[in-house]
């Protein structure tokens, strides 16, 4: 996450694709489109800046990052995407493995990891409309001005959300132009005007003392390594499309490698392209690529080209900005109405629209947001947010490859139309990698880095580590304080393949292989669940109005 600069909502929590067509076909996704599908989710132009300081060194650590981190989540998610297709996504997948709580916790992270990382993105939108203006001298101090950063976040984030409470129709098509205008342009058009400054015969500031392998001593030096981590978050959005391959145990480990490829590609060429133009003592987190884009127009002698930059790149943040605030919120409110948030946050507005969550992200958002006062520049509240949504997203990685590591031994016989090669050997070699990645990850982001002042070094880690405890122990909280009322039978969630059998998650399925429950084994228990609920809303009649009338 860096993050998406498109639909980057949770694909895993909101459900897969249509897997009929209007015409009543169903839907076939090939290699090469799911490869395309996979890229545009994750390349985004915005954390260039931080890998730039490495030069040479920033190959190593995408390649190392994709091996670590790109890799296992593709091909781990694929197989629980194809093992339950079932509404859930992410959600269904642990709470399989590792029972409810887990699941309803992991869900939680993926949504508190990108409420997170939002201020990195809108940190990055008010730097581009900082830009968009003349003269240079004064785009870079606005943008380095923290009451101006915290203004333009806090507008176009509640503007944005206001506008997501028309429905997620409008956000979505946003999205895509934006992704279209504000990434995919923009990146090709650096890469392009790169190669013509070289072939200029200008200056190249690509540091010369960087080594393919970085130096292991000096961890401080490798903290901005992690955030590449951060970078490629998100793969698993299109796992849920793994059933709509022919073939696919054959062809979606192809498409990944073939995905990963154009993926690392793209940002080692758009990271050097930075590298080449802009000398390592100069480099800004939030600054350096608008400069960058300024400096290769200028050298063709279309400086005011990169005023037209800005605006493209702020579109695609808006863009980002407002089919992210609805996608993180729906997977939330479908937890919710399963029934794990108090049923007073579950309420819609006409249009669908989960008020109340969105609300509530907004508040937490605003306050992390005023977190830049205690930080010495808007380039230290970047990075301090960048690697606080890294260790969220790790640690909810983490447990997905525990889910499926766990899921083997749990429900050895249920049909994985994409099963990791390899057997249990090969789900432990593709799941180490991905926790060794993540345990990397998750101790990197603790230490300061010694190329930006943060301040106090004491400060930073104090706000790392109170940010993350204190975020990460709200949903073991909510889950304890969970009632029987708080479950929506109107939102007809499917029960577990466990709950159905009647078992702990922790236990094995007795099921025959191959084995699917009937209707009327689903419906039992959802006629049990429901009983439940009502009986809980009749027992609190004041504070469930509504239901009663409804079940009478």
């Amino acid at each position: 996450m860096e993050s998406k600069e498109t639909t980057n909502s949770t694909a895993s929590s909101t459900g897969p694709l249509a897997s009929v067509s209007p015409g009543g076909k169903k839907v076939v996704i090939s290699v090469m489109a799911l490869a395309i599908m996979n890229v545009t989710t994750i390349v985004s132009l915005r954390g260039l800046a931080s890998q730039a300081e490495y030069g040479i060194t920033s190959i190593f650590y995408y390649v190392f990052a994709a091996v670590l981190m790109l890799i296992p989540v593709s091909l781990v998610c694929a197989e629980l995407a194809s093992t339950f297709p079932k509404k859930g996504g992410l959600f269904r997948w642990v709470s399989e493995a590792l029972g409810v709580r887990w699941g309803f916790i992991a869900m939680y992270y993926e949504w508190l990891a990108i409420v997170v990382w939002f201020p990195t993105v809108l940190i990055f939108a008010g730097v581009a409309i900082a830009y968009i203006w003349w003269p240079e001298s004064f785009d870079a101090h606005l943008a380095s001005n923290k009451l101006y950063t915290i203004l333009i976040l806090l507008g176009i984030y509640w503007a944005a959300t206001l506008n997501t409470f028309r429905g997620l129709k409008a956000s979505a098509k946003l999205s895509t132009y934006g992704g279209f205008i504000g990434t995919i342009i923009p990146a090709g058009i650096l890469v392009i005007l790169a190669i013509i400054y070289l072939c200029m015969g200008q200056p190249v500031y690509l540091p010369k003392h960087q080594n393919f392998f970085p130096d292991f001593s000096k961890i401080n030096n490798l903290v901005l390594a992690a955030s590449i981590f951060l970078f490629y978050a998100g793969m698993e959005m299109q796992a849920v499309h793994v059933e709509h391959m022919k073939n696919p145990k054959k062809n979606y480990p192809i498409a990944v490698l073939i995905a990963t490829i154009i993926t690392i590609v793209i940002f080692i060429l758009c990271t050097l392209s930075v590298a080449i133009v802009t000398p390592e003592k100069d480099i800004n987190l939030v600054q350096t690529l608008l400069i960058t884009y300024e400096k290769l127009w200028a050298n063709i002698r279309l400086p005011w080209m990169g005023h037209i930059m800005a605006i493209m790149i702020a579109f695609g943040v808006l863009g980002q900005c407002s089919v992210m605030i609805g996608g993180t919120t729906t997977g939330m409110l479908m937890v919710g109405k399963a029934g794990y948030l108090p049923r007073e946050v579950q309420k819609t507005n006409k249009n669908n629209i989960q008020v109340p969550i969105l609300l509530i992200q907004g508040v937490i958002i605003s306050c992390i947001v005023f977190v830049l006062i205690l930080l010495p520049s808007v380039q230290s509240g970047y990075q301090v947010f960048s690697q606080m949504a890294t260790i969220i997203f790790l640690l909810m990685y983490i447990i997905i490859y525990i889910a499926a590591i766990r899921l083997r031994y749990t429900q050895p016989k249920k049909v994985r139309p994409f099963a990791i090669p390899g057997g249990k050997v090969g789900i432990w070699i593709v799941g180490l990698l991905g926790l060794i990645g993540g345990v990397i990850g998750v101790v990197l982001s603790f230490f300061p880095p010694d190329q930006i002042n943060i301040g106090s070094k004491g400060v930073y880690i104090a706000i790392l580590l109170i940010g993350v405890v204190g975020f990460s122990i709200v949903p073991f909280i909510i889950y304890a304080c969970r009632k029987p009322g708080w479950y929506d039978p109107a939102s007809k969630f499917e029960p577990f393949d466990f709950e159905i059998e009647g078992r702990k998650a922790s236990q094995k399925s007795k099921w025959p292989e191959g084995f699917i429950p009937t209707q009327e084994m689903i419906d039992a228990y959802v006629a049990k669940r429901d009983a439940a609920s009502y009986k809980w809303i009749e027992d609190h009649p004041k504070k469930n109005k509504e239901d009663v009338v409804k079940k009478t």
